[in-house]
């Protein structure tokens, strides 16, 4: 069963995430993501300015999964947007269990209203898994953002609380 942990438990924890971090990032940031800074200084900002947690497999992780741009009040929490990132060799069915695991532990945990994923289009992987958690795309955005140089689209999936 997946655990899902703070990244600076163990050091292990946070290596192994930088890790995929690093591996992944191309598929997780467009080219304003890390703004001069290191990729260490970038992650390390991004665990302190997120909810972060790394998921954790018989002492490995396996992935992380974050949220952030937070909208509600400090009394409420209205939605939150999700990032998942998960090894290559845990795709598939595990990803699913881990997701519908986290999900209904944000539902429950932070009365969140909805949650949404913004993905690129052509990231089928993620929107087959988004799609599976109960996740329906919203939106196109045309043009949203620059990766690589070039134009990006990106998707807007979301997933509601009362729907799940």
């Amino acid at each position: 069963m997946p655990k899902f942990l703070n990244p600076f438990e163990k050091p292990a924890y946070f290596e192994q995430a930088l890790f995929l971090y690093i591996k992944y990032s191309k598929f997780l940031d467009d080219d304003y993501a890390q703004n001069g800074l290191s990729v260490y200084d970038y992650f390390l900002n991004l665990i302190n300015r997120t909810l972060f947690f790394v998921i954790v497999e018989d002492e490995f992780v396996s992935g992380f999964v974050y949220l952030d741009n937070f909208t509600g009040s400090d009394k409420k929490l209205h939605s939150a947007e999700l990032t998942t990132c998960f090894d290559r060799r845990f795709w598939g069915d595990y990803t699913k269990v881990c997701a519908r695991i986290f999900l209904d532990h944000c539902f429950e945990k932070y009365k969140f209203e909805k949650i949404k994923a913004l993905v690129y289009p052509e990231n089928f992987r993620v929107k087959t898994l988004l799609k599976s958690a109960g996740f329906e795309k919203e939106a196109l955005l045309k043009g949203e953002t620059l990766r690589n140089k070039k134009l990006q689209d990106i998707e807007i999936y979301s997933c509601r609380n009362k729907e799940r």
